[in-house]
């Protein structure tokens, strides 16, 4: 299956195995001796963008808490508890904080520590994408794959942050390897192993997870080597029910423990981990009535969405529709190379429509091809997502050109595809000048150059081949105007320090603000110490109205800080019984709540009426919350309301 030319094949084919081992660098027998340094040098530029400045990277607080809770605790870590006492979970399954808890387990709690599962899930990411593409249109179309995922931008940030979808995405592209593998082999052990793949998927991003099962389906029952197609669905259902199987084994294990035994489920009226995955994390994301699936938010939540508070404050208010992923803040996170997939499936569907149903490429075609069609269509509906959110769909984007080319054939083109690449090139060129003169903060220039690059690819494209050293002159043009932007992007990003929730070039004030919480890490370290040293060890530092009161002082002290009501602060956790005997017994004895607009919250109203509200000093700016302290002396508890900081987004 000669897609693309192997020539000059590696030259350890006949060395010992301990010769190869001690020689990583050296290419695999069966692959052209540049195909592994140039996969090992993308991917070490790739984790040097990930990775830089680490440190002091700006993670999100909410599953930062989560993670050092479960750290602390084999039981927290088991049933993915928020806080460290255990009192409610987090609002998501834990599949991609067990990974962060157990980095924090054993480094011990530093920022690096919490983002370091990310640069290595997405480093590993770019290597599985490579031998997945490898497998059916050859080492170049793989290579092609490898560099185009690593400079998209959101992938750079995804990879700078905590947030679970980089575990998500290498699941994923691991269950597209395992699947690539069977429409060769007609193994049904890779096909099974995909399926496992996607059911841990599901652990890290739920629903999300199911949505390339059609597409990894359609390839199998399209290509795979079983004759009959009766045998061939009869493979994909046992796969689909394997996934099953893994998906849904933590959920029911969960389900099975008494609720007294385990954390109070968030997003759920019912305590039901089901209800938390299919209606507020699934059904309720399409309609847009999750957040009232277990009542009514605190007014703190609903403050902080309309007062532009959140992480996402940028892409909050985009509306569903056809071009929501085409323009915009999630295009220029993750769509600089569309027109180039595109070009690449077309050519693929056209060139290949009349080759044997196992055409390899036409199956990668329909493997990528419909993971980037069903996700693009769920995006476009739902009726709010995270910037990152569309970072799953680069791995198809990457593929889908890495196909591409592999479409076009051995060097030199003839003159066809020569003109088809220049009509791409600048088809990317164009399309990337639509995307920058949307950014707020984009240099001019740096456009400029970018066309001037691609009318430089374009005229050495069209001038008649030369040879091998033309052609592959004429490849690094094309190469070099087409990636220009989206690296440059990607530059911009790890220089300016922006992580997932940011989007290239955009505005100073919406960066500064996702940047806060890594800034104000000393002065809540210093908060933390004043209030530990007048809360016992073995006490809450305080009790908060929703957990975003509580993520950054867990994050920074390892505490409890009692959340009532969970996320949003509309779960029934911990009942206004627990609630009043943790008072008595003086567990905890500060209360940070809202007071402008007051809540509804019976336990909120309670404290209001049965504490003593402590005076706000006449220095400080006023905020929409208060501290109450119940107990027979107010004392100085004014303090954890200093540092406390907003909801994070869903």
């Amino acid at each position: 299956m000669a897609i693309m030319p192997e020539t000059a094949p590696a030259p350890a084919s006949g060395a010992p195995r301990w010769r190869r081992f001690l020689t990583p660098w050296r290419s695999p027998p069966d692959q052209p001796a540049w195909a592994r340094p140039a996969l090992l040098a993308i991917a070490a530029v790739a984790a040097v963008a990930y990775g830089w400045g680490m440190a002091a990277a700006s993670v999100e607080p909410f599953y930062g808490a989560a993670a050092r809770s479960m750290s602390e605790s084999w039981r927290d870590f088991i049933f993915g508890a928020f806080d460290p006492a255990g009192t409610v979970t987090v609002d998501k399954l834990p599949g991609a904080l067990w990974a962060q808890a157990l980095s924090l387990r054993i480094f011990g709690f530093h920022i690096w520590a919490l983002v370091l599962p990310q640069v290595a899930e997405g480093v590993l990411t770019i290597l599985v994408l490579y031998r997945a593409v490898r497998r059916l249109a050859g080492p170049a179309a793989g290579l092609t794959a490898a560099a185009v995922l690593a400079v998209t931008p959101i992938t750079v940030l995804l990879g700078r942050g905590n947030v679970s979808d980089s575990l998500l995405i290498l699941l994923l592209v691991l269950a597209a390897d395992a699947t690539s593998a069977a429409l060769l082999t007609g193994s049904l052990r890779q096909l099974l192993l995909a399926g496992v793949w996607v059911g841990l998927a599901f652990q890290a991003k739920m629903i999300q997870a199911w949505l390339v099962l059609p597409a990894l389906a359609a390839a199998y029952l399209l290509a795979a080597p079983a004759a009959r197609l009766r045998t061939r669905c009869a493979h994909v259902a046992l796969a689909g029910l394997v996934t099953a199987v893994v998906s849904l084994a933590w959920m029911t294990a969960v389900s099975l423990v008494p609720s007294q035994g385990r954390p109070y489920v968030d997003g759920s009226r019912d305590d039901s981990v089901y209800t938390q995955v299919f209606d507020y994390n699934g059904l309720g994301r399409l309609t847009g009535n999750w957040a009232t699936v277990a009542g009514p938010p605190s007014p703190l939540v609903v403050a902080a969405r309309e007062n532009g508070q959140l992480l996402t404050a940028e892409t909050i208010g985009i509306k569903p529709g056809w071009h929501r992923l085409l323009a915009g803040p999630f295009a220029a996170d993750g769509g600089w190379l569309l027109p180039a997939a595109a070009a690449g499936a077309l050519g693929v569907f056209i060139s290949r429509r009349r080759e044997d149903r196992r055409d390899p490429l036409r199956a990668a075609a329909v493997l990528w091809g419909g993971w980037w069609l069903v996700l693009a269509v769920f995006f476009s509906t739902g009726t709010f997502i995270n910037s990152y959110y569309v970072a799953a769909l680069v791995p198809a984007v990457a593929a889908l050109c890495g196909t591409g080319i592999a479409a076009c054939g051995p060097g030199p083109w003839p003159a066809r595809v020569r003109l088809i690449v220049a009509a791409t090139v600048l088809g990317c060129a164009g399309y990337g000048a639509y995307l920058m003169s949307g950014t707020a903060s984009g240099p001019v220039v740096l456009t400029a150059v970018a066309l001037l690059a691609a009318a430089a690819a374009v005229a050495q494209l069209l001038l008649p081949a030369s040879g091998t050293t033309g052609h592959l002159t004429a490849v690094a043009f094309a190469a070099a105007a087409v990636l220009l932007l989206p690296a440059a992007a990607s530059v911009s990003s790890v220089v300016r320090g922006l992580g997932p929730f940011d989007i290239p070039f955009e505005p100073p004030q919406i960066a500064h603000n996702n940047q806060a919480l890594a800034a104000a890490a000393p002065a809540l370290t210093r908060a933390v110490q004043r209030i530990e040293l007048q809360t016992p060890p073995g006490d809450a530092l305080f009790g908060t109205d929703t957990s975003g009161l509580a993520q950054s002082y867990i994050l920074y002290s390892g505490r409890e800080v009692l959340p009532i009501g969970g996320f949003l602060g509309n779960v029934p956790a911990p009942a206004l019984a627990t609630l009043r005997a943790d008072i008595s017994r003086g567990y905890v004895r500060v209360f940070v709540l809202p007071v402008s607009p007051p809540g509804p919250d019976p336990r909120v109203r309670w404290i209001e009426s049965h504490c003593t509200r402590v005076p706000q000093p006449p220095n400080r700016r006023p905020v929409p919350y208060a501290d109450f302290f119940c107990g027979p002396r107010p004392g100085t508890a004014s303090q954890p309301a200093n540092a406390a900081t907003g909801a994070r987004p869903a």
